[in-house]
């Protein structure tokens, strides 16, 4: 029983241990989610835009957004699967898509819908100790076969040839000292970063949303008197949970060793005590030796001549 609480108590404090990492990483994945719900919301809007007598393949249509989220644009192009996988699309906005792009799971028609985040890039996409150069752009594949459906799952979109390519316009000039970075966000949250391909051009080989950025370069000012007490508690809380985890190790390998001994002696007196009741043997001395020695001798042998009949 007292093993089992150790245990318990173990595993509270790996917990605590954690606890900050749990912690953020529940941030990123609420900003996560709040990006995957904002491209729900705009591939809806973005179908919005096949609502007339004649839709043409291969044309993008430009679509309209909420008063809330001004500043976006959005477009979309209905295209044949195998036309893309032939053909590409040589200029789609700021994506140049080549041959040998392949959708899965396949589908007749797909839509590939654009987005453009404008001032809402940081928003949805924030990136501490990082400067946008470039708004966020985003290329996210459908499926066609309802223009009306809405909250649609993403196709997996993929280059097997050349990448596609990414032609940023109006970037920002970077800071002196500091070089500019292509980031790429997939649709789980996972961000890339990578070099400039050529002069505001970037390159991908799966969908997503993609940007240029710059490492912010902040004047290093020295911290106040609060802030270098709360870095020395910190550092304290640090070391005190380290030395209580250790001490912790240290006394559930004591109560395991102990318990270990507790059950070999237990055994021993349970030996002895069988031994204690079985039949007593009488102490002979062989030498200056003595060992035990039945009290009961052998059958003395018979000889043939003695036997009567």
């Amino acid at each position: 029983m007292v093993l089992l609480r150790s245990l318990a108590m173990l595993l509270l404090l790996m917990y605590l241990f954690c606890l900050p990492a749990l912690m953020a990483q529940s941030n990123f994945s609420t900003n996560a989610s709040s990006a995957r719900a904002l491209d729900a919301l705009l591939q809806g809007y973005a179908y919005r835009a096949f609502v007339r007598p004649r839709i043409r393949t291969g044309v993008p249509y430009d679509g309209d957004v909420p008063s809330n989220l001004s500043g976006t644009k959005i477009a979309a192009m209905r295209l044949r699967s195998g036309s893309l996988r032939s053909r590409g699309v040589p200029m789609y906005k700021e994506f140049q898509i080549p041959i040998g792009v392949v959708v899965r799971p396949y589908v007749e028609r797909l839509v590939l819908v654009y987005q453009n985040l404008g001032n809402l890039s940081t928003r949805y996409y924030s990136l501490p100790s990082y400067t946008y150069l470039a708004p966020v752009l985003g290329l996210l594949a459908y499926n066609a076969s309802n223009l009306s459906a809405t909250n649609l799952p993403e196709l997996d979109f993929r280059a097997f040839g050349d990448p596609i390519k990414i032609n940023f316009s109006g970037v920002q000039s970077a800071s002196n000292g500091s070089v500019p970075k292509c980031v790429w966000f997939d649709l789980h949250g996972l961000v890339t970063f990578s070099n400039l391909t050529s002069d505001n051009e970037c390159s991908t080989i799966q969908q997503g949303h993609f940007s240029v950025v710059t490492e912010s370069v902040s004047p290093s000012i020295p911290p106040s008197r609060g802030e270098e007490k709360k870095s020395h508690k910190e550092v304290w809380i640090i070391v005190a949970s380290v030395l209580g985890g250790l001490a912790m190790l240290g006394l559930l390998a004591f109560l395991v060793l102990w318990a270990r001994k507790c059950k070999q002696r237990k055994k021993m007196q349970q030996m002895e005590k069988a031994a204690e009741v079985g039949e007593a043997l009488r102490m002979t001395s062989v030498g200056d030796t003595k060992a035990p020695s039945a009290i009961v001798t052998r059958t003395q042998p018979t000889l043939e001549t003695e036997y009567v009949p």
